[in-house]
């Protein structure tokens, strides 16, 4: 089969495109770079440069394929942050419906049947909207939880202050994450048996813990058993994100983003839903995040 894969080489579509190129497929991968997707090319991968910008360069590189995987970039420089990702949804679902795709695995996220109230994740619901609106086109999305990797901008505040924090995360309340190579086998599996029909979603999670439980595991791997997790207001929040450099449009997002997942609403329906646990623990994590910390 022929698959075209977005994303480039991260942290999702890199080991996805392994994954099918070692099952012996056609993969092509959508970058910007062609230097950046050396890796995968030397694999048998098919470099296609262009942008997701671009309608036309999406639907002439759809074409032929079997199945796409789909996901919206950040893209922190725009003046509108949910705009952008929503008029992506826009750009892909033109190309797939013009290029006659008939599969899609959609990478969205936890909190995206939220239209409002949810940061950059509320325009990742009218990306699933879009791709909805096709007809006789099955798309399934992918809504994983709040990345590990999110956690490793907090080094500086450890380091600087002793302590580590957000918006989010105070009491009981627990915050669902996951490891993002872990989602690629589940893109995987899907693409490779394209068994999904009309549209659907599916979570995908290694681990749910309270903020003080995340301190308390990522402290003791650096040697701070006692690191506290302090819920801030979201102003703090906010003008913290500021202070760090952050644009106040991306600030802005991400506090939203906070506070729904603080309320509980970012997991209201995961939680109706819940799959089971991916392999990747806080504790696995932990060590990542202390190899970032001393170094």
């Amino acid at each position: 089969m022929k698959y075209v894969i977005t994303g480039g080489a991260g942290n999702i579509s890199k080991p996805l495109t392994e994954q099918l190129l070692n099952a012996g497929h056609q993969v092509t991968v959508i970058g910007r770079n062609a230097e950046h997707l050396k890796d995968l090319t030397a694999l048998g991968a098919t470099a296609a440069i262009g942008s997701v910008e671009d309608v036309a360069f999406l639907t002439k590189t759809f074409t032929g394929a079997s199945a796409v995987y789909t996901m919206a970039p950040p893209n922190y420089a725009a003046p509108d942050l949910k705009a952008y990702i929503i008029n992506i949804g826009k750009n892909y679902s033109e190309a797939i419906k013009a290029s006659g795709v008939k599969y899609v695995v959609n990478l969205s996220s936890i909190g995206a049947h939220l239209p409002k109230g949810a940061g950059p994740v509320s325009a990742l619901f009218y990306v699933e909207e879009s791709l909805n609106s096709l007809k006789d086109v099955n798309v399934l999305h992918l809504r994983p939880g709040y990345f590990y990797f999110n956690l490793l901008g907090n080094i500086g505040m450890v380091k600087n202050a002793n302590i580590i924090g957000a918006n989010f995360g105070g009491g009981d309340s627990k915050i669902v994450m996951v490891n993002p190579p872990d989602i690629a086998p589940v893109a995987a599996e899907a693409l490779l048996s394209l068994n999904f029909t009309g549209h659907t979603y599916k979570y995908i999670a290694g681990d749910e813990r309270t903020g003080a439980e995340v301190a308390k595991v990522l402290g003791t791997a650096i040697g701070k058993s006692d690191l506290p997790w302090i819920k801030f207001s979201d102003d703090d929040a906010y003008n913290g994100m500021l202070q760090a450099g952050l644009p106040q449009e991306i600030a802005s997002n991400y506090r939203d983003m906070g506070q729904a997942m603080d309320d509980g609403t970012m997991f209201e329906d995961y939680w109706k839903h819940r799959p089971a646990l991916s392999k990747t623990k806080l504790e696995d994590f932990a060590k990542v995040f202390a190899a970032a910390y001393n170094n």
